[in-house]
């Protein structure tokens, strides 16, 4: 017990020391300018591509490490064209408004008190993330925009991927002037310093989990600052008896088998009654084809009886893998209660050619992004004009969906008076 009491208090030491560069770094980025910070981001994208050999061999033996799942490994897995696409983020990052350079309200009161609230950072962020060695060049770039220092600690099966993208991303601060603190990597893999992470008041302001429901149950449980949830995809596509066949084929393909590790993918896909028996066989063979498994509820076994029973268990579970549950429902009423029932409040889509029936779903469901004839594959920081995402919240305060700089933002007050004194 004594060891392990020290082996905490040994990352806790690191962790304030850490979080006291981290704050330095904070202070000095939010008082930069717009250019200064955008300079920063383009040099570290600069220093990505020169990189590129060095991050890409570091992948290589997280890759020769790595025993999970296809699907997972996909995720962990860094290329050349993955490199460039962390690159190009960077620089769109870089060309996106400055979230710091805005007024949110502003009004006059009856004594002549001028009152406005403006953006600020929010200060030091933590983050804990597991497998996409991509997300800590993402991270990094909306918090240098939004002015903000960042301490990122990867997934153990990403960590050398993890160090050589923060070496990139400092060697950018660097280039610009900028301190190097304000992207921070620890360097170790135990499990010890996420506990610091969590416990970390005073040094970081909000924790940010990225991550299975493992890892964000853990963060939740044990955080004693704030937490940003990023919580699992269990997300549904619902195709309504007004859809267009085609189109249901070529979104759902895309929803489920363009990436199916992603948290953005279809776990389940719900099926009107009344167009199940012409489209499901249809969609399954489809689906089949690209390499997909599936979980069939009763009703739809009934259509197409080759396919696997699902479980109860099956419709709360979150594959990121090639499987798909299926069930049947009897319209958007009935699709809503299972999402409710079933889902994160992650992403959800709605595949139909009934306008009204659409925005009725649109304006009922309660997920963070909710897509109509799209794939919940669009659920991206980058596909939504934020150049990349710090992840997807799905939690009721502060901020959800895709969470990029201005997410990261808070505000405070400024008063201009003319000698006003209270009564």
């Amino acid at each position: 017990m004594r060891r392990m009491d020290a082996e905490i208090d040994s990352f806790s030491v690191t962790m304030e020391a850490m979080g006291k560069k981290a704050r330095a770094a904070a202070a000095a980025l939010a008082k930069q300018p717009a250019t200064a910070r955008d300079a920063a981001l383009r040099e570290a994208a600069a220093a990505l591509r020169l990189a590129a050999p060095e991050i890409l061999a570091a992948n290589a033996q997280d890759m020769a490490n790595f025993k999970g799942s296809s699907a997972f490994g996909d995720r962990l897995l860094l290329n050349t064209a993955r490199v460039e696409a962390m690159a190009k983020g960077l620089e769109e990052v870089a060309d996106l408004p400055d979230p710091l350079a805005r007024t949110l309200a502003e009004w006059t009161r009856p004594n002549g008190l001028r009152i406005s609230r403006v953006a600020q950072p929010i200060g030091v962020l933590g983050m804990v993330y597991e497998s996409r060695p991509n997300v800590g060049a993402d991270a990094s770039a909306i918090a240098i925009k939004s002015g903000n220092a960042i301490i990122l600690r990867g997934g153990s099966e990403s960590f050398h991927s993890a160090q050589a993208i923060q070496k990139a991303m400092a060697a950018g601060l660097k280039a610009a002037g900028l301190p190097e603190d304000a992207v921070q990597v620890p360097a170790t893999t135990d499990r010890q310093f996420v506990a610091a992470m969590l416990g970390a008041v005073g040094h970081i302001d909000l924790i940010i989990p990225r991550g299975g429901k493992g890892l964000v149950e853990r963060v939740q449980r044990e955080a004693r600052v704030p937490v940003l949830s990023h919580a699992e995809g269990l997300n549904h596509t619902y195709i309504h008896q007004a859809a267009d066949p085609e189109m249901a084929r070529s979104v759902l393909a895309n929803a489920k088998m363009r990436r199916p590790g992603v948290c953005g993918a279809t776990e389940t896909l719900l099926i009107d009654a009344s167009i199940a028996p012409a489209l499901l066989p249809v969609l399954v063979k489809d689906l089949a084809a690209l390499g997909c498994a599936f979980k069939a509820d009763e009703r739809a076994r009934g259509i197409c009886p080759e396919l696997p029973a699902a479980e109860a268990k099956d419709f709360d579970t979150e594959w990121q893998d090639a499987v798909l549950n299926i069930a049947l429902v009897d319209g958007p009423e009935t699709a809503l209660a299972h999402v409710v029932t079933h889902g994160s409040e992650h992403t959800e889509a709605i595949i139909t050619q009934d306008e009204q029936v659409a925005e009725a779903y649109l304006a009922a469901c309660p997920a963070a992004v909710t897509l109509w004839n799209a794939s919940t594959q669009f659920c991206d920081g980058g596909e939504f004009g934020f150049g990349a995402e710090i992840g997807i919240a799905t939690g009721h305060i502060h901020a959800r969906g895709p969470i990029g700089p201005e997410q990261l933002t808070t505000f405070r007050y400024l008063v201009r008076g003319t000698g006003q004194v209270r009564p």
